[in-house]
């Protein structure tokens, strides 16, 4: 059997968990669903959530694999002799195999503009014809998802401690000084206050009940819950490292990150656009339409997107890492494969399934999957449907097979305080399983057009 490898630290944990954290849905993601959903109260809604909903589903996955030494099937397995609660395992451990291709495809994209900003004059990048002609170009997009995708396998091979810790305390540093330096020059641009206030102020008149269901569904991107990701870290944490102490540190990191993202993107787009928030498109053409016209428009725009794409990069490699090492741990767990031949593994599928969501905005647009080409399938697939149903397997796993108790003692080891128990108990038990509930439900029906998130 592999020896087991783990984190040095409290900090390699915490600096790795929060660079899965801070991905591609931080950067474009949270500011457009904050300027649809509100401004400021979909910020409110979005740090109570993360303090009560957030806090209950990381401190659950990571006490399950600290407790189990495993990946998601095995600690699913160990625990459980219910074929649900394994199918369970196995939908965690599937869903960052299934993300991981079509995210390297977008990885890939970001590692284009950003050589792009170092040598092509800004009008040529910032024209509208650009983005859609680089996608629907396969063999050009094929390239730039294989530069990205072994950049994320190179780490991979390097192992937890020495790979994926040492990456993630280089970037993580980085990240956190970009995205303030960005965040400051954005919010001083002329017209950008009113971004400001309109993102950090809350206004109870912009609330609904659609606020608080796409701030649910941002919570499983921006804390990566019901990827296998904390399960499998968890694994790798010592004993002497407080559980629920590092959780709140990568929430205050993911919190931090997110705000800083929102002051990078909001005020900015409010200052290009006159103060219009439905100029915060969703998905690609908010980062590679919208912000290019953005920094062709700004003094100093070349400097400033050459360092935003570095930063999205950066982010795009820490989620991209923790996903792809989320399923080379199953790989080694459950096969009993070295952690190279688990790579190697991971590097066919990725090559598959990312060919697949690389050409399907060129050669194979003739190709749909319910009305979506690949990329959009496969984020539908994952995101909309199966992160619900593995988040309330963990839910039902923890309440009726692990059981509350075992968590609160793992929690507990070493004599580290669980203060904030009562709430942990009170949303596995009740809260979560609900609001993942309507989490798969919306997204499900807004999907088919049944209703409009």
């Amino acid at each position: 059997m592999n020896k087991r490898d783990t984190f040095s630290g409290k900090l390699g944990f915490v600096l790795s968990a929060a660079g899965a954290s801070f991905g591609l849905g931080n950067i474009w993601r949270f500011p457009y669903l904050a300027a649809r959903y509100g401004g400021g109260i979909f910020l409110l809604v979005y740090i109570l959530l993360a303090l009560t909903f957030g806090y209950t589903m990381v401190i659950a996955e990571t006490a399950i694999g600290r407790a189990t030494q495993k990946s998601p099937v095995g600690a699913f397995r160990a625990l459980s002799s219910s074929a649900a609660m394994h199918a369970g395992g196995w939908i965690n451990a599937i869903i960052p195999i299934l993300i991981v291709p079509y995210y390297s495809v977008i990885g890939g994209w970001v590692c284009k503009y950003l050589f792009d900003y170092l040598h092509l004059g800004m009008q040529d990048i910032a024209r509208d014809d650009v983005f859609t002609g680089f996608i629907t170009n396969g063999a050009a997009s094929a390239i730039w998802f294989c530069v990205f995708a072994s950049l994320v396998l190179l780490v991979i091979f390097m192992g937890v401690e020495n790979g994926i810790e040492k990456v993630s305390r280089f970037m993580m540093p980085v990240l956190v000084v970009l995205a303030t330096v960005i965040a400051v020059y954005s919010v001083t641009r002329p017209g950008a206050l009113e971004g400001v206030k309109y993102f950090l102020i809350p206004n109870f008149r912009n609330f609904s009940w659609m606020t608080v269901v796409a701030a649910m569904g941002q919570m499983f991107y921006s804390l990566s819950i019901a990827m296998g990701i904390l399960i499998t870290f968890g694994s790798y944490m010592k004993k002497d490292v407080s559980i629920e102490r590092s959780t709140l540190q990568v929430e205050f990191f993911d919190t931090g990150i997110a705000i800083l993202s929102g002051l990078m993107i909001i005020p900015a787009v409010f200052a290009f656009s006159g103060g219009d928030p439905a100029a915060l498109n969703a998905g690609p053409s908010l980062m590679f339409i919208t912000m290019p016209k953005i920094f062709a428009g700004m003094g100093a725009g070349r400097l400033i997107a050459i360092l935003f794409f570095v930063l999205v990069l950066f982010a795009a490699l820490t989620s991209a890492i923790a996903l792809t090492e989320s399923a080379v741990s199953t790989f080694t767990d459950e096969f009993g494969w070295s952690r190279k031949k688990g790579t190697l593994f991971m590097d066919v599928i990725m090559v598959g399934l990312g060919m697949l969501s690389c050409l399907g905005y060129g050669p194979l647009d003739f190709v749909a999957i319910l009305g979506m080409p690949f990329l959009d399938f496969f984020d539908f697939l994952t995101n909309s449907v199966m992160m619900p149903i593995a988040a309330f397997a963990i839910c039902v796993f923890v309440t009726r097979y692990m059981g509350i108790g075992a968590v609160s003692q793992e929690v507990r080891i070493n004599d580290h305080p669980f203060r904030m128990e009562a709430v942990f108990n009170f949303m596995i038990r009740f809260v979560c399983p609900l609001f993942v509930l309507v989490i798969l439900l919306s997204s499900v029906a807004s999907a088919f057009g049944w209703i409009k998130i």
